[in-house]
């Protein structure tokens, strides 16, 4: 007999995200001012020319968020073969506190500093993936149709974490210098492991799998060999099918990958841009990094619009935005932030000095693109993974990021264009990606793999 839904939140989301918020503000506190720090401080002696050194000190910054986004491909195996989400995170928090440890201890360290960076990215990228699966474990079918507003709330915890550290930190960096700026986020981080630490008794924890002979790999090797009549001789039906579903997803999230492409140049083309503009608004200065809180501060006003009232509306007016059809109208979104980017770029390339108020449409523009694409992302890739692949699936959707990242590192030493032909470039990049998406999205079906509830039948 099938339950009734349940309005009920589970107990337990509280901790998770009270821990992504201090997760957040750390991460965030020691992101936005990476590009400046590197550019100002640690490599100012090594590399005299400032534009070599800002071209360095974006790839660096890449570089590491490419870590970032490679290593929950480790963190989400980890936990599906072995420790289970809930021990995978509370041991690579430890990492990540390490990592923290060392940014502030070696700030004039360039091998120290980078070592910390490492041990972050393995902390931090590790855990990606366990964390928001560990949010969607927490539900069954009594209670799935409040996944949506869960996820949309442990999003706006990302975004309060990152609002505060993005208008503190930088100001701490210029005013009490680097081993203060970058100390304050590793604080944060220990008070995040231990708040998930206290949450301990409560959460669902789904087993791992342990060695599997039937992994995603497995079969996918198979299914090369033999193909898909060869794989299903080898094994289950449930295990083909399953990766065929995943495949399938993956196809979906071939062009997000411009997409962060885009978004995540916030943190160093944007910040680089901020430099050479007019920071004084007369009752205070902004620096160049601080600008950033306006992604995360209008996340939080956006997230609540869109899931309790645009979206609400546009259902009732039969023209439902499903999850496929948000992420494709946000990938045009931030392709005109990046337009507007370019427009603002053309008189700075004239020598002009424009106060730096103009990035704001830019920054609403993309924060509004991201609310249609990442948010929606996490969502959709937890609803369409099979139960055995859920960390596998969301470790491939934080791969699209690691990817972008990769392409941005690459081209920023590669590519010769400056100024604003290079914000045009990368607008007319992600267009190509977002018509793309929009062909897949259209042939796309979608599917529901939610855990059933305790004595319901499917």
């Amino acid at each position: 007999m099938t339950q009734a839904p349940s309005e009920k939140l589970p107990k337990q989301v509280p901790f998770i995200i009270g821990n992504e918020a201090c997760e957040r503000f750390s991460f965030y506190g020691m992101r936005n001012i990476l590009v400046v720090f590197l550019t100002d401080y640690l490599l100012r002696n090594e590399v005299p020319d400032l534009a070599v050194r800002e071209q360095l000190a974006k790839s660096h910054f890449h570089d590491f968020v490419v870590g970032v986004y490679l290593f929950p491909l480790l963190g989400g195996w980890l936990a599906d073969r072995y420790l289970g989400k809930y021990k995978t995170v509370l041991y690579l928090s430890l990492v990540y506190v390490a990592g923290h440890a060392c940014l502030a201890f070696f700030d004039t360290n360039k091998w120290g500093f980078f070592g910390g960076l490492a041990l972050i990215a393995l902390g931090s990228g590790g855990i990606k993936p366990c964390v928001s699966s560990l949010v969607g474990d927490q539900f069954n079918e009594k209670n799935k149709h409040l996944v949506t507003r869960v996820f949309a709330a442990f999003y706006w915890s990302i975004n309060f974490g990152s609002l505060f550290a993005s208008l503190f930190i930088p100001k701490l960096l210029k005013s009490h210098g680097a081993a203060v700026a970058f100390g304050i986020p590793g604080v944060l981080m220990l008070i995040a492991t231990v708040i998930f630490w206290l949450g301990r008794n409560y959460y669902v924890k789904v087993a791992p799998s342990g060695p599997n002979p039937h992994s995603f790999v497995s079969v996918l090797l198979s299914a090369a060999k033999g193909g898909w009549s060869g794989a299903t001789q080898k094994h289950s039906a449930a295990h083909v099918s399953g990766v065929q579903a995943v495949l399938k997803v993956l196809l979906v999230f071939a062009p997000i990958p411009l997409f962060w492409a885009l978004f995540d140049q916030k943190a160093s083309t944007w910040v680089l841009q901020a430099k050479k503009m007019d920071g004084d608004l007369g009752f205070m200065i902004f620096e160049p990094s601080q600008m950033q809180f306006i992604n995360p501060a209008l996340v939080m006003l956006l997230i609540p619009v869109m899931s309790g009232i645009v979206y609400p509306a546009f259902k009732r007016a039969g023209l439902e935005l499903t999850p496929l059809r948000r992420m494709v109208i946000g990938m045009f979104v931030a392709v005109g932030s990046w337009i507007a980017a370019g427009a603002v770029q053309m008189p700075i390339d004239d020598g002009q000095k424009l106060s730096i108020l103009w990035q704001l449409g830019p920054y609403v523009l993309l924060t509004l693109s991201e609310v249609l694409v990442s948010t929606t992302g996490l969502e959709f890739a937890y609803s369409q993974a099979p139960i055995e692949m859920k960390g596998t699936l969301m470790s491939f959707w934080l791969l699209t990021t690691a990817i972008g990242n990769l392409a941005v590192a690459r081209l920023a030493t590669l590519v010769p264009l400056t100024g604003a032909p290079l914000f045009f470039f990368y607008a007319g990049c992600a267009a190509v990606a977002g018509v793309c998406l929009a062909v897949i999205a259209r042939r796309y079906v979608v599917v529901d793999h939610f855990r059933k509830a305790d004595g319901a039948t499917a």
